[in-house]
């Protein structure tokens, strides 16, 4: 439940969920377009970079992979950058973010997501460790280069990987690269 910041107040009238970037068809849902998509329920183990696991959570949500394509990727496409309320991000390697087990997920144990855990939907990729989980997810930007999402531009790893202990990334980041990736996340619709 760790999250840096208040936990947003989420009006879902005004809420939309995009993907755009490198893709051919970029495009935005409502929620209640986005509520109509197919769904698919996945049983997975999530791992914190604190260092605790959570065995045996069911969640259920759209499929990352469906609206990839849904928005068709372009070949130069390799990484996203993931945006979330408040200007969050995080970024993932496309072949991070593209498996069938990811989801946007709206419902945790058989009830909606808490606003504490991300409600109305939060990204799941339980391959990684879950702060790539993004909370208060709101979109998708498709990439060619590798941009640091809040926590990376803070030392934790780019890719976050709990079976190779990919918690924290090595050499800090200088101010100024701090400040280079922070302008260059706000371009990509990471700032507020």
């Amino acid at each position: 439940m760790l999250h840096y910041g208040d936990v947003p107040s989420v009006d879902t009238s005004k809420w939309s969920f995009s993907v755009s970037g490198m893709v051919e068809r970029p495009f935005s849902l409502t929620w209640d377009e986005f509520l109509a998509l197919p769904r698919k329920t996945v049983q997975c183990d999530i791992h914190c970079v604190t260092t605790w696991s959570r065995l045996d959570n069911t969640f259920e949500g759209v499929s990352v992979q469906d609206l990839l394509n849904r928005a068709g990727l372009k070949k130069e496409a390799k990484y996203c950058l993931v945006v979330a309320e408040q200007g969050f991000t995080t970024n993932l390697p496309l072949s991070d973010l593209d498996r069938p087990e990811n989801l946007i997920a709206l419902h945790w144990a058989g009830e909606p997501l808490t606003p504490e855990h991300g409600w109305p939907a939060r990204l799941l990729v339980p391959h990684l460790y879950f702060w790539k989980s993004a909370k208060w997810v709101r979109g998708f930007e498709l990439l060619d280069e590798d941009l640091p999402g809040f926590w990376e531009q803070n030392g934790y790893h780019m890719r976050g990987d709990p079976w190779l202990e990919e918690r924290y990334g090595g050499r800090g980041l200088t101010q100024h690269e701090i400040n280079k990736f922070r302008n260059a996340s706000k371009k990509h619709g990471g700032g507020s």
